[in-house]
C-alpha cells in the first residue's frame, strides 16, 4: 500500500526525475536540476508578485516500495490587505505530479488519490477561503494544466476541481525557421532592455511601429544544461495602424539573429486560445503548437469531506 508523508531531502533525485518526466511531455528537451527543484520548494523567484504573499509551503510525497510515485507542492497565501484580492486567504496545489496509470504497477491511481486526499486535508486544516490548483512545476514553459497531462486532469476532476480560468496556447519555433530580417528603406532598429528581456524596436521614419522582447535567461545557472538553447517571447507588439504590413516577421527575424548569437535554437511563445489571429501570425512565421494549457482550477469542498 502507498503511504503519504512530508517530503524529505533524500527524495530529491526521485522527485526531480518525476518533475522532469512531466516537463519533457510539454516542452521538448527540457529538464531541470535537483538544485532547481529544491530551491523552488522554498521560494519561487520568478513569481515576484505572488511569491511574497505566501505564508506557508508544504510538499508531500506518495511512496510505494521505497519509491516516490507522486508528489505535490501546496501554498498558503496570507489573508491581509497586502495580498491581491484573488489570492487573499487562498490555498493552492501549486503542482501535483504522478505516474500515469499505464506506466506503473500496481495501479498508481491509488497513490495519486491518496496524495490528493492528503492535499485536500491540508487545505482544510488551513481553513482557506478558496482552493486553487495548477501545474506550475519549476521548468520553463510549463504552467497551468497542460493538455499533455490527462492523468493529472482526470485526478483533479474526480477530486472536485473545475477549470474556471482561461486557456493558453504554448508554441515553439526553431530559430532557423524564423523569418530572415532584411533591411527596409527608412526603417531603423533599436536594441534596449525591455520588461521581459532584450527588446528590439522597429522605427519607420523616426516613429516606433512595434517591438519584440526575447528572454534568453530561461536556462539559469542552476538549471540543467538541456534547457540552455531555449528562449521565449516576453512581449510582441505591433502598432494597430501597422497591422498587415509584415512587421511581426521583421521583428522575429531581428530576434532570430540575436538568438543565434546567444546560442539559442528554440523560441517559445504563448497566446490566449481565443486570439486566433495572433496564433495564425505566429504559425505563419514558423511556430507550431506544442500544447494548450488550462489556467486556474478551483475546488468546492463537499459537505462532510476533507476533514482535518
Amino acid at each position: 500500500m502507498p503511504t503519504v508523508r512530508p517530503f524529505h531531502r533524500d527524495d530529491r533525485e526521485q522527485l526531480t526525475e518525476l518533475i522532469n518526466q512531466h516537463a519533457a511531455a510539454v516542452v521538448p528537451g527540457v529538464s531541470v536540476s535537483v538544485n532547481t527543484v529544491l530551491s523552488s520548494l522554498q521560494r519561487q523567484p520568478d513569481e515576484f508578485l505572488t511569491d511574497p504573499w505566501v505564508s506557508e509551503r508544504v510538499t508531500l510525497v506518495a511512496e510505494q516500495r521505497g519509491y516516490v510515485v507522486a508528489a505535490a507542492h501546496l501554498l498558503r497565501y496570507r489573508a491581509d490587505a497586502g495580498v491581491g484580492p484573488g489570492y487573499r486567504d487562498a490555498g493552492e496545489i501549486d503542482w501535483l505530479v504522478c505516474h500515469p496509470p499505464a506506466s506503473f504497477r500496481p495501479d498508481p491511481d491509488e497513490a495519486a488519490d491518496l496524495l490528493m486526499s492528503a492535499c485536500l486535508a491540508q487545505l482544510a486544516r488551513w481553513q482557506v477561503r478558496v482552493r486553487y490548483a495548477s501545474g506550475d512545476v519549476p521548468a520553463p514553459g510549463v504552467y497551468g494544466l497542460p493538455r499533455t497531462w490527462p492523468h493529472i486532469r482526470a485526478l483533479y476532476e474526480r477530486s472536485g476541481f473545475r477549470h474556471t480560468g482561461g486557456t493558453e496556447v504554448v508554441l515553439v519555433a526553431r530559430v532557423d525557421d524564423l523569418p530572415v530580417a532584411r533591411p527596409r528603406p527608412g526603417v531603423t532598429v533599436e536594441r534596449t532592455l525591455g520588461e521581459c528581456g532584450t527588446r528590439f524596436t522597429a522605427h519607420r521614419d523616426g516613429r516606433p511601429v512595434g517591438f519584440v522582447e526575447v528572454d534568453t535567461a530561461l536556462a539559469r545557472p542552476e538549471r540543467h544544461a538541456r534547457s540552455a538553447g531555449l528562449a521565449d517571447i516576453g512581449n510582441l507588439h505591433i502598432d494597430p495602424a501597422c497591422h498587415g504590413e509584415g512587421w511581426e516577421g521583421r521583428l522575429l527575424g531581428l530576434a532570430a539573429d540575436w538568438l543565434r548569437l546567444c546560442g539559442a535554437d528554440r523560441l517559445l511563445a504563448y497566446e490566449q486560445a481565443g486570439d486566433t489571429a495572433a496564433i495564425a501570425r505566429l504559425t505563419a512565421a514558423g511556430f507550431r503548437e506544442l500544447t494548450r494549457t488550462d489556467r486556474r482550477w478551483e475546488h468546492t469542498p463537499k459537505r462532510g469531506t476533507d476533514a482535518p
